[in-house]
């Protein structure tokens, strides 16, 4: 009989339909059922791995119906004896206010005190037992009837192939020499395989998958640290033995487990791969693993043979852009851009207004804290050579060692879509949102920021923004910072890193840019999922951490760290004051125990 490896995962959903992914341990057909719903699909096989997405179409709007999975005529899910509650498939109601949850940045260890000493408590695990009843928090207001999200967005670093756990090391050694290269990282499409196993396979985390959709988006350490930072790194990467395998295999595995459950209806139409598998004429599962790796080393060569990125709209309350801010650069001297050219006029075309919120899903921060963005400025133009060659390599070498590759580190893109979102919250671009936000990862700590017109455009007389233009992060969900680290990260954000890193980046002449931004919360360090929920006009974002109570390491409470509340202007010319936009951090209010589990 076959055997249910992964999942299921609940990956992307409409009005009437939801997808829904597994990995089997053969060739079989996969057969779902949710009420008088059914649909079937056949496996396909990479590598000898077999997968399918069922795609569950004619289910009641805005509605949860309760859905089992079936291999061949064998029913494999829910579990029996499971704890859990049973799994759902909720389609989407565009009448309904969205709720979002979103974080990045999860490694797999063991769910225990060592496990929690090393790594912290799992925010997405904490979330998961909470929203299934098996742990409750101090914060939960007696007999409220609990709102969880709509779908969760992964921002980037669901798993580490560079940065392996003593489990995935166990693996690796029983196929090859951990003394060879590259030696405890990833190699290949089947360890790719098994790092994805441990990573969605606690039972906790399993049961959220499987009832609470999900969008996802890579960021480096899904391939490698500081992935295509530079031309030198990649030249640096591509010298080495092991890294063309390295690269075509995580592109692959990306594509199967997250990238193709992203897709809606109309985006798989229009995808040749889905469109392969669609095709199985049923004389014997398909095997994608050529063609998939020859997509894979397509796009590794050439950033515009395909778009990760890619858009979801929730009626007018809301549209989502998921910025591919990795696989998509350029990186050539005198042309980097963190996204290509085709990608750049995609991502023109879809920020417009006439949504209440437009939500920018990007792993990396498109404002980080000033004295970084400044100092990653100043070493870009450093590392391109404009004080000299000696300067450019020692500018190559901190690049490197100090992760300067966010958004601030390409500024010709940084610029351009800086410009973007000048028109759409100008009212340029059809009416002017209520907030422009994003919603980023990848930095290990969480804050939130406000831009609006820099000082010299002030100066210049220019409008002021009808929309609120928000940075939000999110990081990590578990993979702390070291202390030291923390101490870093926050002089950078406060006092006079700010002002420093902006000298540097003048003395190189870098341009100004068109916003200015400053925090309205953080940064906050703890592992930690965000919330975001749609209050018509108004944002409301949330976070929430897991904490140990009485030694019950397997059965964390979830407790919020941050609210913040962002208001529409109370005009298009003016804003309302902050005394209403911020909770307390750490000690909740009243409003804040109710925000963290009611609708």
């Amino acid at each position: 009989m076959p055997t249910l490896l992964l999942g299921p995962l609940v990956r992307s959903v409409e009005a009437t339909s939801a997808a829904v992914w597994v990995e089997t341990d053969t060739a079989c057909q996969v057969r779902v059922t949710a009420g008088d719903v059914e649909a079937v699909a056949p496996t396909f096989a990479v590598h000898g791995h077999h997968y399918a997405l069922v795609i569950v179409d004619g289910l009641p709007t805005g509605e949860a119906t309760p859905y089992q999975v079936h291999l061949d005529e064998t029913g494999v899910w829910p579990l029996p004896d499971s704890p859990f509650p049973p799994s759902v498939l909720a389609t989407m109601d565009p009448e309904k206010p969205l709720r979002l949850a979103f974080g990045s940045c999860r490694t797999s260890v063991p769910h225990d005190a060592e496990g929690n000493a090393t790594h912290g408590v799992d925010a997405l695990r904490a979330y998961a037992l909470r929203m299934a009843g098996l742990s409750r928090s101090d914060q939960d207001p007696e007999g409220q009837q609990v709102r969880w999200p709509d779908m969760v967005l992964f921002l980037g670093d669901q798993v580490y192939a560079d940065e392996t756990t003593e489990p995935m090391r166990e693996f690796i050694a029983s196929r090859r020499s951990l003394d060879e290269p590259p030696w405890d990282e990833l190699k290949d499409y089947d360890e790719y395989a098994h790092l994805y196993k441990i990573a969605w396979s606690d039972p906790a985390i399993r049961w959220l998958l499987s009832t609470l959709p999900s969008a996802m988006i890579f960021d480096d350490h899904d391939v490698r640290d500081d992935w295509n930072t530079s031309l030198t790194w990649r030249r640096q990467m591509e010298a080495t033995s092991w890294w063309h395998e390295r690269i075509v295999s995580g592109l692959a595995s990306y594509w199967v487990y997250q990238h193709l459950g992203n897709l809606t209806a109309a985006a798989r139409a229009g995808d040749a791969l889905w469109q392969r598998i669609q095709a199985q004429d049923g004389a014997g599962e398909l095997d994608l693993g050529p063609e998939l790796d020859a997509f894979a080393d397509r796009v590794n060569e050439d950033p515009t043979a395909y778009r990760f990125s890619y858009v979801r709209d929730f009626g007018t309350e809301a549209r989502l852009v998921v910025v591919d801010s990795r696989a998509a650069r350029v990186l050539e001297p005198g042309r980097r851009s963190i996204v290509d050219d085709v990608e750049m006029a995609w991502l023109d075309e879809q920020l417009t207004g006439g949504f209440d919120h437009l939500l920018i899903g990007t792993s990396l921060p498109f404002l980080l804290a000033r004295g970084l963005h400044h100092l990653e400025a100043f070493n870009e133009a450093l590392a391109s050579g404009v004080w000299g060659e000696r300067a450019a390599r020692v500018g190559e070498k901190l690049r490197q060692a100090v992760d300067m590759e966010h958004w601030a580190a390409f500024q010709d893109g940084f610029a351009e879509v800086s410009d973007m979102v000048v028109s759409v919250a100008s009212g340029e671009r059809g009416p002017a949102p209520a907030t422009v936000t994003f919603l980023s990862g990848d930095v290990h700590h969480s804050y939130v920021s406000e831009a609006t017109h820099s000082r010299r455009r002030q100066k210049e007389g220019a409008a002021p923004l009808r929309s609120r233009v928000i940075q939000a992060v999110c990081s990590p969900i578990r993979n702390p910072l070291p202390r030291a680290v923390r101490f870093g990260t926050a002089f950078l954000s406060y006092g006079v890193a700010g002002p420093i890193g902006r000298a540097a980046s003048l003395s190189t002449r870098v341009r100004n840019p068109v916003l200015g931004w400053e925090y309205l919360r953080g940064p906050w360090f703890d592992n930690n999922l965000a919330t975001l929920e749609v209050h018509g006009r108004d944002l409301r974002m949330w976070w929430a951490r897991g904490v140990v109570h009485d030694g019950q390491h397997d059965r964390p409470r979830l407790e919020q760290v941050a609210d913040i509340t962002v208001r529409e202007q109370a005009s298009q010319h003016s804003r309302t004051g902050r005394e209403d936009e911020t909770g307390e951090s750490g000690q909740p209010g009243t409003a804040q125990r109710q925000g963290a589990t009611s609708g």
